[in-house]
């Protein structure tokens, strides 16, 4: 994961560059609004692959002298089936015809889409490995 964190935490720096320079000289918000959000994604995930390499250091696939077997075995629990994500589907495709047709549809959809959030983040809270 350093040469994902090391080549995200580049493009970040691309952005935040870009940024800088498109805001100084077009003097237009929406562009600089863009990049300095395109800037943030890229420095969330770079800082997400930084942790994680921290954490669990250098995976098989980082390492010249690793043969096929070091990376078998099970990866994570993967749930067999949930209805979380239809709750939250639902939940989305609501919020998103409430934007068109009213604020109460909107406030109705970001609360079905909250539920099945909340839904799949706890499932399995409890689970023990």
């Amino acid at each position: 994961m350093k040469i994902e964190a090391l080549l995200f935490g580049g493009v970040a720096v691309f952005f935040a560059g870009t940024a800088a320079l498109y805001g100084a000289w077009s003097g237009e918000p929406a562009g600089t609004a863009a990049l300095i959000v395109a800037f943030g994604m890229a420095g969330v995930i770079s800082f997400f692959c930084a942790v994680q390499y921290r954490r669990r250091g250098r995976r098989p696939q980082d390492r010249a002298d690793a043969e096929v077997a070091d990376a078998a075995g099970p990866l994570e629990f993967f749930p067999p089936h949930s209805p979380w994500p239809v709750v939250t589907a639902l939940g989305f495709a609501v919020a998103a015809l409430g934007v068109v047709y009213g604020l109460w549809l909107f406030l109705i959809g970001v609360g079905v889409l909250a539920w099945g959030v909340l839904g799949m983040v706890f499932q399995y809270a409890t689970r023990e490995d």
